[in-house]
């Protein structure tokens, strides 16, 4: 088995103003760092529009659509920008986690690491925020529960900021698991750990600033992993954020790729015992661009690695 790479070059049609840190630059970095990696290389389709509607109303789609800029960039918050190509952007993002679901519960890969930009795991249901505009990952897990018939989805977000868009999508549907690790004060404010969501499908693990590799173990071991062995999923879907590096500029916790290789390892595990390995990863956050590439390469090793048997 192998592991599947989906990309599609209108991820770097997504432009956003000079300065801006969510930059078409951040997918050159892991692109280029994967440069040579045993992958299959997929093309990301464009998410269908039911695809989508399950986790955004039509009038939300509208509206981004209606936004979207002729020239030039129209913002939709202070951080989050539409040119004219980031509706194209945001769409291929939804597909790739949408197709990577497809791949691996069809045998075609045994787990797949989706390379785009925009992020989404801040869009809510009806908001576009924090460089997001549809919930990547929430709609891949819907997916996953109505089309391919599964009862047990978890998704393990460990990107620095909480993923407040991909709580709100799902926490309401007691099939999905949610888990976010993040540093705690940081935008978006969110995902105090009291908030265990309306059937206690959520788990929120708050660490401070500085916190470095060994708080992070420690705190999945203790907090996350055993939720997620005890919720015996059928797939696990990964946030893949990498700004909890230690080098990332927006943020202040002080992990490092091997730390990021370990969460993947660990999951893969997880899976091994419940899916047979079933995991995609989609990639959110990360702005320092060495740090990001590196980090994203030794977390799409291990995948490969675990693909492949090792």
């Amino acid at each position: 088995m192998t592991t599947a790479l989906l990309t599609h070059p209108d991820c770097a049609g997504h432009l956003t103003p000079p300065g801006h840190p969510e930059q078409v630059a951040r997918l050159d970095a892991v692109l280029s760092a994967l440069d040579g990696a045993d992958l299959v290389r997929v093309t990301a389709p464009l998410a269908a529009e039911d695809d989508l509607l399950r986790v955004h109303p039509r009038a939300y789609l509208d509206s981004i659509r209606a936004a979207s800029p002729a020239e030039g960039w129209a913002a939709l918050d202070p951080d989050t920008y539409l040119s004219p190509g980031s509706v194209a952007a945001a769409f291929r993002g939804a597909g790739a986690a949408i197709r990577a679901v497809d791949m691996v519960m069809a045998g075609e890969a045994a787990n797949a690491f989706c390379a785009t930009r925009p992020p989404g795991h801040h869009a809510e249901r009806e908001t576009a925020m924090g460089f997001c505009f549809f919930g990547n990952v929430a709609a891949a897990a819907m997916h996953a529960l109505d089309h391919h018939g599964l009862s047990r989805v978890a998704i393990v977000d460990f990107d620095v900021h909480h993923g407040n868009g991909t709580q709100n999508l799902v926490e309401d549907d007691p099939r999905v698991l949610f888990c976010s690790s993040h540093q705690m004060p940081l935008y978006p404010g969110t995902g105090e750990p009291a908030d265990t969501g309306p059937h206690d499908t959520v788990v929120n693990v708050a660490l401070p600033g500085g916190a470095d590799g060994r708080m992070f173990r420690a705190a999945m071991e203790r907090e996350v992993l055993p939720r997620v062995d005890a919720f015996a999923p059928e797939l696990i879907l990964i946030s893949a954020g990498f700004d909890a590096h230690a080098d990332d500029p927006l943020a202040g916790l002080r992990l490092t790729e091997a730390d990021f290789a370990w969460i993947t390892g660990r999951l893969c595990d997880l899976a091994t015992a419940h899916s047979g390995g079933k995991v995609v990863s989609c990639l959110e956050g990360g702005y320092d661009l060495e740090a990001l590439g590196r980090s994203a390469r030794a977390h799409v090793d291990v995948l490969i690695e675990r693909g492949t048997g090792g």
